[in-house]
C-alpha cells in the first residue's frame, strides 16, 4: 500500500509536516483514520437544565396549583365581562406561563402550569350539569380563550426553550 506519492505508512514523511499520517495530525493537516486522533468533539453535559431539588419541585407544585386557579378565574372572567374578561384571563395566562418560565429557568416552568390550566380547562369543558348549566357558552369568546390559552402555553415554552439551548441575539452565522 505504499507509493513514491506519499501514501503509505504513518512513517513517512515524520518530521516534514508533509504526510498524511499522525505526525503531521497536530499541525493543521488531516490525520487518517485509526490514527487515534478524532475529529468529532466530545459529548458536551447538558448545562442548561438545572438538577430538580426540594425547592425547583416546590416551585413546580405552585405552578401546578396557579395553573388550575388561572384556569377557573379564567373561565368565570372571560364569560363575565366579555370583550375586557378575555383579554384579562389571557392576559393571567400568559403572565403565569411566561413567569413560570422565567422563574425556574427550564420548559418546564412552563409545561406544568400550562399543562395544569389545559387539563383544567377540558374538564370545564366538559361539565354539564343536570339542570343544562355550563360554564363555557359556544360563543367566540370561549373558543378564542381556549385557542388563546393554548397557543400562549407553546409560545412561551418555544422561548424557555431557546433560552436554555443559550442562542445568541443578533444575525444568523455571524
Amino acid at each position: 500500500m505504499s507509493g513514491a506519492d506519499g501514501g503509505g505508512s504513518a512513517g513517512k514523511g515524520k518530521g516534514k509536516g508533509k504526510g498524511n499520517g499522525a505526525a503531521g495530525a497536530g499541525k493543521g493537516a488531516r490525520s487518517r483514520a485509526g490514527s487515534g486522533t478524532s475529529a468529532v468533539a466530545a459529548p458536551v453535559p447538558d448545562a442548561g437544565v438545572p438538577p430538580l431539588t426540594g425547592g425547583r419541585a416546590g416551585t413546580y407544585a405552585l405552578l401546578l396549583v396557579a395553573g388550575v386557579l388561572v384556569a377557573v378565574a379564567g373561565t368565570l372572567v372571560q364569560a363575565a365581562w366579555f370583550p375586557g374578561g378575555l383579554l384579562l384571563a389571557l392576559g393571567g395566562v400568559a403572565a403565569l406561563f411566561y413567569g413560570g418560565g422565567r422563574a425556574t429557568g427550564t420548559p418546564a416552568g412552563v409545561l406544568v402550569p400550562g399543562a395544569a390550566w389545559l387539563v383544567t380547562v377540558f374538564l370545564l369543558l366538559s361539565d354539564v350539569r343536570p339542570e343544562g348549566d355550563f360554564l363555557f357558552g359556544a360563543g367566540l369568546g370561549s373558543y378564542v380563550f381556549l385557542l388563546g390559552g393554548i397557543l400562549v402555553a407553546v409560545i412561551c415554552a418555544t422561548a424557555a426553550q431557546i433560552r436554555v439551548a443559550g442562542v445568541r441575539h443578533g444575525r444568523v452565522g455571524g
